[in-house]
């Protein structure tokens, strides 16, 4: 144990090192781009609570900047605490595709699980212009015998279809498109520069069309957001309706360099969440188990609804707790670990950022704050979407973006008929 963690730390330091030596190779108005030194593509997951044993990041940090993202506090291992840090400094690792050749050469990863994008996302607007992925899935193609699971929230993996169907012919290979949400207005506002939830559900259909295996990862579900019975169902109807092949969700946890961003982002947009999630996470950066093992009972039984598999024939993408790694970059999504026999559960607390017309059980209607953040085109601003609410019910207009559980103790169920834990 006090090996792995003196290498851990030896690593850590030689990251930072790195880092403090790269120079800065572009600068846009977004972001600037600099090259880090890999001696390792591949980051080995010892844990055993991992569904994979490999993962691959070609980027740290990530220019879509959801407000949500656990994967900020990477950055400070580069020297880095500024939380915009990780969506303003983008890192490509340099010679990625010839050092995962090396380390493919041996054979002995034949048989092994590889997750691309855990961390930071694959196809990021840095893709465009460095290609680090594609270099990587090019070298896959020439492999046999792995079994790859790509996630992203980026339409511009169809770039890359040629590819993924040569890696297909000789490994196991399967594509997750992120959704949280199908309303565009609410998916601009947590996921501020990622492509819009309708490119993202076409992107699952042009990957099937494709002959891919292509599903939808609903991941962060957010309490009192994202978690109301018509969201989620609305998001899980949408995933079968564009030919998803399979169904993956997680709740939210919160680290306090994500915390450090979403905190603020509350009590900007929906002051009256802020407290009751300081409630919900002032112990643990987890959610309850009461509060999983709702959602849990509610996908499941979506999941059947919808013709979705219990169980799809490939791994999950990765599990909720952080794996135990050689790189601080650990897996971002938990499996469906849902094991539920009852009927659908009736709805949560009633706040939600965008509540559906449909969800007619929420009590409490949506407020937002008149604050808008500069640069996010909401609310009469140059660009973007706005948001307005009418009758307690939003309406969204704008144009969309393009591609560029810890258990708790549980007390009372609180109003609306969530359960809450105890000191959370």
């Amino acid at each position: 144990m006090r090996r792995a963690f003196a290498e851990r730390t030896s690593t850590l330091k030689d990251i930072g090192r790195m880092a403090g030596e790269t120079t800065v190779l572009m600068e846009t108005r977004r972001a600037d781009y600099l090259r880090l030194d890999a001696r390792s593509i591949l980051n080995r997951c010892s844990s055993e609570r991992m569904p994979f044993a490999w993962t691959v990041n070609p980027y740290r940090g990530c220019e879509f900047g959801c407000r949500y993202c656990y994967a900020r506090y990477t950055h400070e291992f580069l020297g880095l605490t500024r939380p915009v840090d990780f969506e303003e400094k983008i890192y490509f690792k340099r010679d990625a595709a010839e050092t995962l050749e090396r380390e493919l050469a041996s054979g002995r990863l034949r048989g092994a699980s590889i997750a691309l994008g855990t961390a930071t996302d694959p196809y990021q607007p840095a893709e465009r212009r460095f290609r680090v992925t594609r270099g990587l899935l090019a070298v896959m193609a020439r492999t046999d015998g792995l079994r790859l699971s790509v996630t992203t929230k980026s339409d511009l993996v169809t770039r890359d279809i040629d590819l993924l169907q040569r890696i297909a012919l000789r490994n196991a290979v399967h594509v997750n498109l992120t959704v949280t949400t199908p309303d565009r207005g609410l998916a601009r506002l947590l996921e501020l520069r990622a492509p819009t939830p309708d490119l993202r559900l076409t992107t699952v259909r042009t990957l099937r069309k494709a002959g891919l295996a292509a599903g939808v990862t609903v991941a962060p579900v957010l309490p009192d957001i994202t978690d109301t019975p018509a969201n989620l169902e609305a998001v899980i109807a949408a995933a079968r309706e564009h030919g998803a092949t399979h169904l993956f969700w997680s709740v939210l946890f919160l680290k306090p360099s994500a915390r450090s961003v979403f905190f603020p982002f509350l009590a900007r947009y929906a002051p009256h969440l802020a407290e009751r999630y300081a409630l919900r996470f002032r112990r643990s950066a987890f959610l309850c188990r009461a509060y999983t093992d709702r959602i849990a009972r509610l996908i499941d039984d979506l999941k059947r609804q919808y013709g979705f598999p219990d169980r799809p024939p490939f791994e999950m993408p990765a599990l909720g707790r952080e794996a135990e790694t050689g790189d601080p970059q650990p897996p971002l999504f938990p499996p469906d670990t849902g094991r539920a026999t009852a009927a659908r559960t009736s709805p949560g607390i009633g706040a939600s950022l965008c509540r559906s017309k449909v969800d007619t059980a929420q009590p409490e209607p949506m407020r937002y704050s008149n604050a808008t953040p500069q640069g996010a085109g909401f609310s009469g601003a140059a660009r973007g979407p706005s948001l307005r609410m009418a009758g307690g019910s939003p309406t969204n207009s704008g144009p969309g973006a393009s591609s560029g559980g810890a258990t708790g103790d549980v007390r009372p169920v609180a109003p609306g008929g969530i359960p809450a834990c105890r000191g959370a």
